[in-house]
């Protein structure tokens, strides 16, 4: 890691004060599932009646996403990361997150998380909007994902004065509960390998009365454009995906399965529900390609 970058990793350092120390230390078309937290401050991470399931028809041959396998994963395409993304989504991605963000409701000064923040977008795109009075913290549990986030960083100039990137896993957030007023995640959650337990750790940062907004793909629904979504997912992605960004992990056939394997629509918004979320809201974005 080059002598430009600067990384925290908050094994040792806990809670608000580390946060505040680390801040001190330096001058979300798809669908948006926008809920608001109910944290009364109890601890439900071992709460025993939430239990994640996927749809029945999947159950027999889940995706891999261990942990190991899916940071290697995304440590072998980090270099190509953002390009894939743009390409193939034919940019539309940067849409996606900018209605993220209009449907965000931030106010005073509490600080933000964004969670399996990647190389950091939805993070920095915060960060620029509100760069004179937000603390925004970007966590991913991916280093050589997290370096390219914060070289980007370093490239926003004054916007960048109260963002910082945190090597950490969603599943065990180095946090104290009712800290962030607003809990965002772009394309991640599936890829935690405990997603109940990912989201269980969203909301109990979060403070109560607050957001979490949650940007992933879906599956459309629509006659003729759900075969054509499924053709392009599974075929169309994965030879594209492999032949410019080599992985020895099949990032891009994982993908499409991932998705495939993963609620949306009423499922999602119940599994929310489970978490102890309510004002549930969900916003269909380009026919339904994502959740």
């Amino acid at each position: 890691m080059g002598s430009s970058v600067t990384l925290y990793r908050l094994r040792e350092m806990q809670g608000l004060r580390a946060l505040e120390s680390i801040i001190s230390q330096s001058g979300v078309l798809l669908n948006i599932k926008i809920a608001q937290s109910r944290n009364k401050g109890t601890n439900v991470r071992d709460d025993p009646r939430l239990s994640f399931q996927p749809p029945r028809e999947f159950r027999m041959n889940p995706v891999d996403k261990s942990a190991e396998k899916v940071r290697r994963m995304f440590a072998q395409i980090a270099p190509r990361y953002d390009l894939m993304n743009h390409l193939l989504s034919m940019n539309i991605d940067r849409t996606w997150r900018r209605r993220t963000l209009h449907q965000l409701k931030l106010s005073g000064n509490e600080p933000v998380l964004d969670v399996c923040t990647g190389t950091g977008d939805l993070a920095i795109s915060i960060s620029k909007q509100h760069a004179d009075r937000l603390q925004v913290v970007g966590t991913d549990f991916c280093l050589p994902m997290l370096e390219i986030a914060e070289r980007k960083r370093t490239e926003i100039g004054t916007a960048s004065r109260f963002l910082r990137f945190i090597e950490a896993d969603t599943q065990a957030l180095p946090f104290p509960e009712n800290t962030f007023q607003a809990v965002t995640v772009a394309f991640g959650i599936r890829n935690v390998s405990d997603t109940r337990r990912g989201l269980q750790e969203m909301v109990r940062v979060c403070r109560p009365g607050g957001q979490i907004a949650i940007l992933e793909f879906s599956r459309p629904t629509w006659p003729g454009l759900k075969q054509l979504y499924d053709a392009y997912f599974r075929w169309i992605l994965p030879a594209i995906g492999q032949s410019m960004a080599r992985n020895t992990e099949s990032a891009y056939s994982y993908l499409p399965e991932s998705v495939r394997q993963f609620p949306s629509g009423p499922a999602m918004l119940k599994t929310l529900e489970d978490v102890g979320l309510q004002s549930l809201r969900m916003f269909p974005m380009t026919f339904g390609v994502a959740t």
